[in-house]
């Protein structure tokens, strides 16, 4: 520890006097301080790997108060907001919130794991957020989404949303057209509603919000206080939940 420590002054100390902090040292002074420096490291390398570890751990530290504090600032969008379909158990004691994209290969991945999660644990509240940045059919599928819902509800929702998920091909009209009489509605009042302002709002909602938390990809999961970005195997899921109810 107090080579790591002499390590860390010697390299102050070495990029002040190359910054001409030591403006008193000699030429021959500053050259030689650099060479043994130089050689002190040479000699130790692995006192460089030590000051990244320490750096990456104050990083790690600096990031996880940020999201703390980005979700206690923005808790009420998180977790609150109307626009977002609500799933699970409504008054289950912990919430698992997930910003998602249709055409997302890690999305459709963890679907299957996060519906198993949700079912068999029991006391979760599920928030789904619709997030789409994987390109126009991303865009076209979560319109259809949020369009559904405003117009047939959360139940139809859900439907549209455990279809859309799968979905293999392309969201184009026909494949949605199909898929809406498939579920007894309407295809061309909900194709319709896609373009509305109400649709709209929704989505540059969760994409500000989104920015708000730092938020670039899919998925990422909010469980309480723990942000999750990328796609955790269910049982490393529900380590977390069991963390996050025990506090």
């Amino acid at each position: 520890m107090r080579r790591f420590a002499f390590a860390l002054s010697a390299c102050l100390l070495a990029s002040t006097a190359l910054a001409g902090g030591l403006g008193d040292m000699t030429p021959a002074e500053r050259d030689a301080f650099r060479a043994e420096v130089k050689q002190y490291l040479l000699d130790n390398p692995e006192v460089i790997m030590e000051a990244m570890q320490v750096l990456q751990s104050h990083q790690d530290q600096a990031a996880a108060k940020a999201d703390t504090d980005a979700l206690t600032t923005y808790s009420d969008a998180i977790y609150k907001d109307p626009a977002s379909w609500v799933g699970g158990n409504p008054d289950g004691n912990i919430t698992v919130v997930e910003f998602m994209d249709y055409r997302c290969t890690y999305c459709r991945k963890a679907y299957s794991e996060v519906e198993d999660l949700v079912k068999t644990d029991g006391n979760i509240r599920f928030v789904v957020k619709e997030f789409p940045i994987l390109g126009e059919d991303s865009l076209t599928s979560s319109k259809f989404a949020i369009a559904v819902r405003l117009l047939h509800g959360d139940q139809a929702y859900k439907s549209v949303h455990d279809a859309l998920i799968v979905l293999r091909g392309a969201p184009d009209a026909e494949t949605l057209g199909r898929l809406a009489k498939t579920l007894g509605y309407d295809p061309a009042a909900i194709i319709a509603k896609m373009d509305s302002p109400e649709v709209t709002d929704v989505i540059q909602a969760n994409h500000a919000l989104a920015a708000k938390l730092n938020i670039t990809g899919t998925p990422t999961f909010v469980i309480d206080t723990k942000m999750l970005r990328g796609y955790v195997p269910e049982d490393g899921m529900k380590q977390i939940v069991d963390q996050e109810r025990a506090g």
